[in-house]
């Protein structure tokens, strides 16, 4: 019984539906018969709407929002790992950089070379000096010139079993003997103020010019002939003075030095 007026009532309300919905004058008003359907229909209608409103909001709101949280934190992962990705390829794309940089340089091949990682500075700011991962145990000794990429850093003034202390020529107490490149007049390259380098007992009669390149002449029984040092910057003449005021930029940049390669001496190549 309950069945058969469950099913009458719903053949009444798609009927109520159909007939609304079929009638062609869509602009004109209700007529008796329609007012009373829709007034039965429409409760009805009301809970069905409401029905697939909360359902609708159901899956959008709780369902639909689960698989979003999952496919967000999915992303978030993905995103890190890329950011990984990204870090390595810097990096490799660093150290090619600095590959391409030695290839030009292309040091001579009787320079025996080791190379060696910066792990620290002269903590006390008094001397400029360099800590180098590299000692006794690798073949390295006092006053081996030490080169990067782009051309003289220092040399070798202590060593321990593992590590070595690098004096930079940009310290004060260095001292490089160095040749114009373009006229070979000679000096002596030594630490100045800040970065900068100074060539003295460059007497004035000398040609030296702003842009002229600086090596290194093999006179000193220290460092092979021909490494690049710096770029002349400035020049200054002084009334009454013997020598000529050469300020010169080295070509390594010390602020961002991370692997340096220590030349071994073997062999005679000072002067070659």
């Amino acid at each position: 019984m309950v069945k058969k007026r469950i099913l009458l009532w719903s053949l009444f309300f798609i009927s109520g539906l159909l007939l609304i919905s079929s009638y062609p004058g869509n602009n004109s008003s209700w007529n008796p018969l329609e007012q009373f359907i829709v007034e039965i229909t429409a409760p009805f209608q009301r809970i069905f709407y409401s029905s697939c409103n909360f359902v609708k909001e159901l899956w959008f709101n709780y369902i639909y929002l689960i698989g979003l949280r999952k496919e967000n934190e999915q992303l978030k992962k993905e995103i890190k790992r890329l950011k990984i990705e990204n870090l390595q390829y810097r990096t490799l794309e660093e150290k090619v950089k600095t590959l391409r940089k030695i290839l030009r340089f292309r040091p001579k091949p009787k320079w025996h070379m080791l190379t060696s990682q910066v792990i620290g500075h002269e903590p006390t700011g008094w001397f400029r000096t360099i800590i180098i991962d590299k000692g006794k145990r690798d073949g390295v000794s006092i006053n081996m010139p030490v080169i990067d990429a782009d051309g003289l850093v220092g040399k070798v003034i202590s060593v321990s079993h593992d590590y070595s202390k690098v004096l930079l020529i940009t310290d004060p107490d260095s001292a490089v003997d160095c040749l114009d490149e373009r006229t070979r007049a000679r000096g002596i390259l030594k630490g100045g103020k800040g970065e900068m380098c100074e060539l003295v007992y460059v007497e004035h009669s000398q040609d030296v010019k702003p842009g002229d390149t600086i090596i290194t002449s093999g006179l000193s029984g220290i460092f092979p002939k021909g490494i690049p040092v710096g770029r002349v910057k400035e020049i200054r003449e002084l009334p009454g003075a013997l020598f000529k005021d050469i300020k010169v930029a080295p070509f390594v940049d010390f602020s961002r030095l991370e692997e340096v390669m220590i030349i071994l001496k073997k062999g005679s190549y000072f002067t070659e």
